[in-house]
């Protein structure tokens, strides 16, 4: 599952910033538990059901610039996390 999920991620990113996939890095995979449904990335005002949520965190580098992608719950597809801005490598 992993796997694909990091494809998905490298290839949205890379869709967003208009590169090709190669100049996407894989920094990081990582399984967690999320501590609710917010899955790690809360928007401002949005309520989430405080339930633990399994999930993992993807981090892609692309141009010295660190991205953030999230899943889980029944959120299978990562989506990038822009709750904050993304640290500079």
């Amino acid at each position: 599952m992993l796997e694909r999920a990091v494809d998905a991620a490298v290839a949205d990113l890379a869709g967003r910033l208009g590169i090709t996939a190669a100049d996407v890095r894989v920094v990081d995979v990582a399984t967690v538990v999320w501590p609710d449904a917010g899955l790690g990335c809360p928007q401002p005002g949005m309520r989430y059901a405080q339930v633990p949520q399994d999930g993992a965190r993807i981090l892609l580098d692309a141009g010295g610039r660190t991205y953030r992608y999230h899943l889980g719950g029944r959120r299978t597809d990562p989506f990038l996390c822009e709750d904050r801005p993304a640290r500079r490598r």
